[in-house]
């Protein structure tokens, strides 16, 4: 069996979970360095600001962290590679869970709507700036267009993407001429 590398977060904050309870209010901020290089995992234009506010509470092993993040960020527009500049502020929350191994891997497991927000963990340490990384990626919206997308749609000879739907041939249906 092949070893599997651990993977480096470009922006770590370790936390004991057994000082979680004591520390009840995090800060955590992505500095220069970490910023730039979410920039490159995300496929950014740049990212000014990635910062989130966590209040963690320990129940037994498993940790919640809720909070906001907020973030500035420039991602290329899908269409006409312009700069479009993104504010994000929104609420977060993890459930960090202590890793199992009670299922085999090809085994399909169910979950339900709570178990969307855990991450798993090993040992004793939870990865508060992964988790704030992640929760940024998922906020990336990979189809962002901005002003210039349909000067540059008609400039390609490309539609929009309602002209392209499958719906798009019964557009002028029933109507009378």
């Amino acid at each position: 069996m092949t070893d599997i590398p651990a993977h480096n977060p470009e922006f770590s904050r370790p936390v004991d979970i057994r000082q979680a309870e004591g520390k009840a209010h995090h800060i955590v901020e992505a500095g220069a360095a970490e910023r730039e290089a979410l920039t490159a995992r995300f496929g950014l234009v740049r990212i000014d600001r990635l910062d989130a506010d966590l209040e963690l509470e320990r129940k037994d092993r498993k940790v919640e962290a809720r909070g906001r993040i907020k973030a500035d960020y420039v991602q290329a527009c899908a269409v006409s590679a312009e700069d479009i500049a993104v504010s994000l502020d929104e609420p977060v929350f993890f459930r960090f869970v202590p890793e199992t191994d009670d299922h085999a891997p090809d085994e399909e497991i169910e979950l339900d709507s709570d178990d969307c927000d855990e991450i798993d963990y090993s040992g004793t340490h939870i990865d508060l700036g992964e988790a704030v990384a992640q929760s940024l990626a998922l906020s990336i919206d990979p189809f962002l267009t901005g002003p210039e997308a349909d000067s540059a749609r008609k400039a390609a000879g490309i539609g929009t993407p309602e002209d392209n739907s499958p719906f798009a041939a019964l557009k002028g249906f029933g109507q009378k001429e």
